[in-house]
């Protein structure tokens, strides 16, 4: 008797995969708790280094089910990757069926070559914002501007901190306290002091 999974993945921890349950019952899957796996991880992660694929594929999944995706993205952004994965299901007799694309098995004929070519337009897309982020952030630099979250210290303060570490009569927590930072910030200038 062929089963019906949901997998459902979003790439950050503020994100749920609580649409893509939702888009499954209104595309008219009913998909019992037990067999819809949903993980918090980056597309660009192989669809089998993630733990929650992975073992789908290798301890639930049998000839015969679907597996149900709402959109190509969540099996993977790497053109490659993702023809990989529909492979390797369809040699295990699963079928892949996803609701961006209505009415194709993606591990048909027809399937396969709908996939490749929007595989290959989401990882395009994907290395244009790449690209993009990369000259914006060479653009900025070039116009002398840094990126990132500004120092929580100013110079002097620094000067002030390495000389009462220096003194060694206070702890990184204390100065952490005084200064209204944390930890960590006294500790990397504390390591900058010693790599100087």
């Amino acid at each position: 008797m062929s089963r019906t999974f949901l997998y459902a993945r979003v790439s950050t921890v503020d994100q749920d995969t609580a649409n893509q349950v939702l888009e499954a019952k209104s595309a008219g899957f009913d998909i019992p708790k037990s067999r819809v796996i949903a993980e918090t991880v980056s597309g660009t992660v192989a669809a089998m280094e993630r733990a929650g694929f992975r073992s789908l594929v290798e301890h639930k999944l049998e000839a015969g089910d679907t597996l149900v995706v709402t959109k190509l993205d969540r099996l993977g952004r790497n053109t490659t990757d993702v023809l990989a994965t529909v492979e390797r299901l369809s040699a295990m007799g699963v079928r892949v069926h996803c609701l961006a694309i209505p009415g194709t098995d993606l591990t048909s004929a027809a399937g396969r070559l709908t996939l490749t070519v929007l595989a290959a337009v989401a990882q395009f897309e994907r290395d244009l914002l790449v690209e993009r982020t990369h000259a914006g952030l060479a653009k900025a630099r070039s116009e002398g501007r840094v990126g990132g979250r500004p120092d929580a210290l100013t110079d002097a303060q620094k000067d002030e901190i390495r000389a009462a570490l220096a003194k060694g009569d206070t702890s990184a927590r204390a100065l952490a306290k005084e200064y209204g930072v944390a930890p960590n910030t006294i500790l990397k200038l504390t390591r900058e002091t010693t790599d100087a």
